[in-house]
């Protein structure tokens, strides 16, 4: 065979056997193959091209084979023409070697043995080849140790940010001794609250009567000065504070001082009420199966596995801070008792700031219902995240299931209208007795510690929904984030939860909102550092 190729440029190849001779007529010539040469450019550009790929794809055969297949050549043979095969069939494997294991151990708790890190197991896995079986179980042992890690590292930190709630900063004690060193030694401090010529309004039912029971004087500054600023005509409100025997020194003369920026205060403390024994026996024992019932919950919690659940975890800690045991928590049922002349209040939490004016809320039509409260919150109907029924009572207790619907949403405390004259013509203060004995009855598995949840019984059926704008609430909890528009246009803020604004785990961002009532030139405000 003989290749003729053209001098003039590559533009034809000529192949003719060597038999054959080139003739004139070219007669008895053999035909000639001819190959256009841009075809054959063309052709062993392809090849190189394709070639390295082709070499790459066995490489990687090579080397996977070796490792997941008992005889290379066989695992290459399959995965050239059909790669997928055999990755479904190590799929396969691994799976049924994860199940295996999980069968094996039950729910894989207690694994002993386990490596601590993935560089540990890739060594593991190359050094000694081990088989994808003990490659599963050094695996999940490991993972299943990690996890276990990660759970108690959450529970761990959910519990010291709840504990430390608990605790009361050094500014807000230093604020209380000034305050009460002050009321020793300055006359001021100590003049009569409301003065004598505003002691009519204390009972005129003409004025908006807000009421609020605290033992905080810096929380209670706060919802007065955020309330009278917002306010169309603050001289409207008259502002009723109930506070503990220990707390009513300072709290007075807090107000006594600054009575210039306020309207009509009245502080008067716990140990100023004269009430009948009667009254005086229901509250005890109203305090004292609150602490047989919250003793109950912390001996459960305690002995629990200590399992991190998400919002339960949550909710079970927040049960157990000592405010559900506070005296003046659970004194709201008492409220007709504590100011027998008024008709019509809205009762104020410490925790909350007001950024709206709250005259209307004397004017909503209760329908001759005893509470007006949202219900709804900010995110839509029936949308209440950690607030319905089921977070609070043990529906499997058959009082609790033949009373109340599991998903309702429960009316938010904090900020309600409570129509006393309608309240004094029913028995829910004696229904919320008769709940408290029979959750005793009951083995104490009722509901969760808290006044709230034998309050939402005894006003069943007597509460008047009002519009979500007017409450927003959870703020001090971690779960509960509403968008910047909600809560510049809410009437009231609420901090409800661990995360109070005064403290320093609470969120910077909102904090803003309550700090903005601090009146930061106040001599007691500067000298306890308290904006720091």
């Amino acid at each position: 065979m003989k290749f003729y190729i053209s001098a003039a440029g590559i533009k034809r190849v000529t192949i003719s056997s060597p038999g054959g001779a080139i003739g004139k007529g070219g007669g008895g010539c053999a035909a000639a193959r001819r190959f256009p040469g841009r075809t054959l450019i063309l052709f062993l550009l392809m090849l190189a091209i394709v070639l390295p790929f082709i070499f790459v794809r066995f490489a990687f055969l090579v080397l996977e084979s070796a490792s997941v297949c008992d005889s290379p050549l066989d695992c290459m043979g399959l995965r050239l023409f059909r790669g997928g095969d055999t990755s479904l069939k190590i799929r396969e494997e691994l799976t049924r070697a994860l199940v295996e294991e999980t069968s094996q151990d039950g729910n894989g708790r207690g694994q002993k043995g386990s490596l601590d890190s993935f560089d540990e197991l890739v060594k593991e896995m190359t050094l000694k080849r081990r088989d994808i079986k003990t490659f599963a179980s050094v695996t999940k042992k490991m993972l299943l140790q990690m996890e276990r890690k990660v759970q108690s590292a959450k529970h761990h930190e959910l519990l010291y940010w709840h504990l430390a709630s608990h605790g009361v900063p050094k500014c807000l004690h230093c604020l209380s001794l000034r305050l009460t060193e002050e009321y020793s030694v300055n006359a001021m401090a100590r003049t009569r609250l409301p003065p004598p010529e505003s002691v009519s309004r204390l009972t005129d039912p003409s004025f908006h009567h807000v009421v609020i029971l605290t033992d905080n004087v810096l929380a209670a500054s706060v919802v007065i000065s955020s309330t009278v600023q917002n306010a169309v005509n603050p001289d409207k409100f008259v502002f009723h504070i109930v506070t503990d025997k220990k707390t009513y020194t300072p709290m007075h003369a807090w107000f006594a001082i600054n009575s210039a920026l306020s309207p009509v205060v009245e502080v008067k403390g716990l140990h100023q009420y004269d009430w009948p024994q009667e009254v005086n026996v229901r509250v005890k024992e109203m305090l004292e199966i609150h602490r047989m019932i919250w003793r109950r919950h912390y001996q459960n919690l305690k002995d629990s596995d200590n399992s991190f659940i998400e919002g339960t975890h949550e909710q079970s800690l927040q049960a157990l801070n000592p405010s559900c045991l506070a005296l003046l928590n659970h004194l709201r049922i008492y409220i007709p008792k504590l100011f027998p002349d008024l008709d019509k209040i809205v009762l104020l939490d410490d925790d909350v700031v007001v950024q709206r004016d709250l005259s209307s809320l004397w004017e909503t039509d209760l329908n001759g219902n005893v509470v007006g409260a949202v219900v709804d919150s900010w995110c839509g109907s029936n949308c209440c995240p950690g607030r319905k029924y089921k977070d609070y009572f043990n529906f499997s207790h058959p009082l609790i299931s033949s009373n109340l619907l599991q998903d309702e949403c429960a009316w938010l405390s904090g900020m309600n209208v409570f129509d006393l004259k309608a309240w004094r013509q029913t028995n829910i203060t004696e229904a919320y007795s008769t709940w408290l004995r029979l959750s005793v009855s009951s083995g104490l598995q009722l509901w969760q510690p808290g006044a709230l949840p034998p309050s939402l019984l005894a006003f069943k059926g007597l509460t008047q929904p009002l519009d979500p704008s007017w409450h927003v609430a959870g703020l001090g909890s971690r779960s509960v984030k509403p968008p910047e528009e909600i809560l510049k246009s809410a009437a009231v803020l609420h901090f409800s939860g661990p995360a109070k604004p005064w403290l320093e785990i609470s969120n910077p961002k909102v904090r803003s909102y309550w700090y903005t009532y601090v009146n930061s030139s106040n001599i007691f405000i500067r000298k306890c550092k308290i904006m720091n």
